[in-house]
């Protein structure tokens, strides 16, 4: 008996002692406090400012004077008087296709018509000595005038086949030569005149109470980064597109030297008036597609900051601060860095260095 006595009672010191241990241990881990340590931050106050109002779009740069030169009518070049990149007058011969035809029967014609002539001038004078009956005379007036019409109408094919510049400018790449044979519409150059341009962009139709003729605008092309060109608005299309409730403007450039026709371009509209906005810098914007959010500091009920979520409705970006349209008050103290490290609830201390 007194082994197992002894055994029993081994046993109940060794539980007495684990119990006694992990007591000792979940006691003092309860009085630990296992409380984040509080996250540090970047901070900056929303501010009121005021801002000239603008509107933005992109457009397309077009010649006043540019066209694409193309054929009347279908024929063989015969001469080509122009080279790619020439600069060509008003009315300077570009270049003539095959008119014998043509040619042939304005020689016929000029003889029938001189004939014809002949004949009217000696049935006036008859008719003037009532030698010849009113309805003879009225035959060699009429057949005058049909003579004079054949020609004219054979000098304006002849005038079709002879394709001149309709104003001084500079003429692109050349895609025919002499031999070629072109049909109406056939592409031949392309003949612009840089001297004015226009730029052709779009805006939503809500803003046109906004918009009027002699605006000025500030353009830019990748071609000249960095670069500013002045513009001024000319005109507003006379109806909305029906399809994209936009409205068609157009703007003439004011500056366009190295500009050409067909370039992209960004612009800006400056409407004339100011406006207060409340803004941040653009860093305390957190975007997302479920909604634009900015961490707002807030005092803890025990002391302490913390930082809170708040949707915003974030407006227009300028030289790196956004304009706040709702969501945010003059004041209000926003992180602008740390935003990672932040979750509900979370005590925050403002780093050395940030901004209030």
């Amino acid at each position: 008996m007194r082994p197992y006595l002894l055994a029993i009672a081994l046993l109940l010191a060794l539980s007495v002692s684990i119990g006694g241990y992990q007591y000792l241990r979940f006691t003092k881990l309860a009085g630990m406090d296992f409380t984040p340590p509080p996250v540090t931050i970047g901070i900056a106050s929303a501010a009121t400012e005021e801002w000239a109002t603008h509107l933005e779009s992109v457009g397309t740069l077009r010649a006043v004077h540019g066209v694409n030169l193309t054929a009347e009518t279908s024929g063989q070049i015969t001469s080509v008087a122009i080279d790619s990149g020439q600069q060509v007058a008003a009315g300077q011969l570009l270049l003539v296709l095959n008119d014998e035809v043509e040619q042939a029967a304005r020689k016929r014609q000029q003889a029938t018509l001189e004939l014809v002539r002949v004949l009217f001038e000696r049935d006036r004078k008859l008719i003037g000595q009532k030698s010849i009956s009113q309805s003879r005379f009225d035959t060699s007036k009429a057949d005058l005038a049909r003579a004079e019409a054949e020609l004219a109408e054979t000098e304006a094919r002849i005038r079709n086949k002879r394709i001149v510049a309709p104003f001084a400018g500079t003429v692109g790449i050349r895609h025919v030569d002499r031999g070629d044979y072109v049909e109406p519409g056939t592409l031949i150059a392309s003949l612009q005149d840089s001297a004015d341009l226009d730029i052709d962009f779009t805006l939503p139709a809500r803003h046109v109470p906004a918009l009027r003729p002699g605006l000025p605008m500030t353009v830019q092309v990748d071609a000249w980064p960095g670069r500013s060109f002045s513009a001024e608005l000319q005109a507003l299309d006379s109806s909305v597109d029906a399809g994209t409730r936009n409205i068609l403007l157009r703007a003439r450039m004011l500056q366009h030297e190295g500009l050409l026709p067909g370039m992209f371009a960004t612009l800006r509209i400056d409407l004339g008036q100011r406006e207060t906005v409340v803004v941040v810098p653009e860093s305390a914007v957190t975007y997302s597609l479920q909604g634009d959010t900015v961490y707002v500091l807030e005092d803890l009920p025990g002391g302490g900051l913390t930082a809170v979520a708040r949707i915003v409705k974030v407006g227009e970006t300028r030289a790196g601060r956004v304009a706040m349209r709702g969501g945010l008050r003059d004041g209000d103290r926003v992180v602008i860095s740390g935003q990672n490290k932040l979750f509900r609830g979370v005590k925050v201390l403002v780093g050395a260095g940030a901004a209030h």
